[in-house]
């Protein structure tokens, strides 16, 4: 099949005007492809915190804009430069969020888990340029990753931010196996990741979240430890202390956008050690004790590299790690995500699947997890 045999229409749910609820309309299918494109005919779509931020405008998204950073599913065209990069029709893959960086900058030009980073890039998928709520999305094969047959195309929708991010910051901690990490927002949709994440390198957990559904899937996702962040953070900080020795984690990754998230982090890890902090509050508070009088280094992450992607898919794929989503059939439920998103029931990531017909196709090939 070449593009030419593709369908000139597609439905996609498009950001309109900022601050509004989603659209359903029809729109051209993508198929002015560059050398490094593949165009992808999305099975799976997820829903994100970003999305949000996206919606109330705070992205400087040009509008209208296809929503969704987080898809997966199977490549229909290609330009040169992605088949000399390995990639094929037919194949299967997780899709990348930047669009079309410089290439020469030097971000571009490396160390390998600094190429995310590029300033001079086009855009990124599904946040400031058309992204996988649609039948069809474009994504860059610099930063698109095969999948392994293990792991399918549900799991791999969410893995594409939420999974790409809390990897990157388990391995931003720089712990060896048997050190203690505390990931404070264990029970969300990245949180259940970097449980597991951390479990597969041999990291001890400790989780800490405040709903009673985000304990829960902390529990059943392997932390050694939880604890519930509503009795403050005095009592978290002895709890995590009593578990350690009285020196506090090794390292710790903030998830949850709270406004004292950061500071139970801080106060939770041990003197002179790493916060890595992933959350995207509008200001992120920290006493200045933490900081001055016990050394606490803060280290922002955004997502993982291309092979830092690889490597996360192999992860999943030996160590069998899931995702806990949530899916709902069909472009036209976005209304009932929403709510679900919104609810703070959720457990996990929230997700779309488009293109039923490839769900049920990679269950041959084995994909489960």
């Amino acid at each position: 099949m070449g593009i030419e045999d593709l369908p000139k229409k597609m439905k996609a749910i498009q950001v309109v005007e900022f601050k509004q609820p989603y659209q359903i309309n029809e729109v051209d299918v993508p198929t002015k492809l560059q050398p490094t494109d593949l165009l992808i005919k999305v099975a799976v779509a997820s829903n994100c915190h970003t999305d949000g931020m996206v919606q109330q405008g705070v992205m400087k998204s040009a509008l209208p804009q296809i929503a969704s950073h987080e898809g997966s599913g199977t490549v229909v065209a290609l330009g040169s430069l992605a088949k000399e990069r390995g990639f094929k029709e037919g194949m299967r893959v997780m899709c990348g969020i930047p669009l079309h960086p410089c290439g020469k900058c030097h971000d571009c030009k490396g160390p390998e888990s600094h190429r995310q980073y590029c300033m001079n890039i086009k855009g990124h998928i599904g946040v400031t340029t058309d992204g996988c709520f649609a039948e069809y999305v474009i994504a860059d094969s610099a930063s698109s990753t095969p999948l392994p047959n293990e792991v399918t195309f549900m799991s791999a929708a969410p893995l594409a931010c939420a999974g790409r991010t809390v990897w990157r910051a388990v391995l931003q901690t720089e712990l060896k196996a048997g050190e203690w990490v505390c990931i404070v927002g264990s029970g969300g949709g990245l949180g259940h990741l970097g449980n597991q994440f951390a479990k597969a390198l041999g990291l001890k957990v400790i989780g800490v979240d405040a709903r009673d559904e985000g304990l829960e899937l902390s529990k059943h996702y392997g932390a050694d430890v939880v604890v519930d962040a509503r009795k403050g953070k005095e009592a978290v900080v002895k709890e995590v202390q009593d578990v350690t020795g009285g020196e506090g984690a090794d390292s710790s990754i903030v998830l949850s956008d709270h406004e004292d998230a950061t500071s139970i982090a801080c106060g939770c890890t041990k003197m002179h050690g790493v916060a890595v902090q992933i959350a995207q509050p509008d200001e992120i508070k920290i006493p200045f004790m933490e900081i001055i009088f016990r050394d606490i280094k803060i280290h922002g992450s955004l997502i993982c590299s291309a092979e830092e992607s690889v490597r996360m898919l192999e992860t999943i794929a030996k160590h069998g790690i899931t995702v806990t989503s949530n899916p709902f059939y069909g472009l036209d439920k976005i209304e009932d995500l929403v709510k679900m998103v919104h609810s703070g029931k959720i457990k996990g990531k929230a997700a779309i699947v488009i293109d039923e017909q490839q769900v049920e196709d990679e269950k041959k090939i084995g994909a489960k997890y």
